[in-house]
């Protein structure tokens, strides 16, 4: 269960941004970008598969800097 701690002197709208970040992270409830306008499916392949390589490079990047911090 999702629950946040609010402080007297905590905006309510932060606070309310920050229980929907948590809300989201721990896959309660997922929302879901509309798109304003039609994409090829070509196009999202390929914006998913450079998602992907962004990804991929990350994790070698830290699993790299990792070891050569021993």
């Amino acid at each position: 269960m999702a629950t946040i701690e609010v402080g007297n002197d905590e905006n309510l709208e932060k606070a309310i941004k920050r229980f929907k970040r948590m809300v989201e992270k721990e896959g309660i409830i997922r929302e879901y970008k509309k798109r304003e306008y039609y994409e090829k499916p070509s196009t999202i392949q390929n914006r998913k598969n450079k998602t992907l390589q962004r990804k991929m490079q990350k994790k070698t990047r830290k699993s790299h800097d990792s070891r050569s911090a021993y």
